[in-house]
């Protein structure tokens, strides 16, 4: 009888846990955000390459006819 509540203690206690530790995840910190802002400036520095490279190779087209 005494087992089976320290198990069911345990548990409750365990998934508490898990759940302040999920919840724990929405608060980034100055790193994760500054992490997050390289990321996007990559990701933007990388689409304007992409549309210089299309933009070249649309002149050297235009410039072939």
């Amino acid at each position: 009888m005494q087992n089976s509540l320290l198990r069911k203690l345990g548990l409750a206690m365990l998934m508490a846990l898990m759940l302040g530790g999920v919840a724990a995840c929405d608060d980034q910190g100055p790193a994760e955000e500054a992490g997050e802002n390289i990321d996007d400036a990559v990701d933007d520095a990388g689409d304007n390459v992409e549309e210089m490279g299309d933009d070249i190779q649309d002149s050297a087209e235009d410039a072939q006819n």
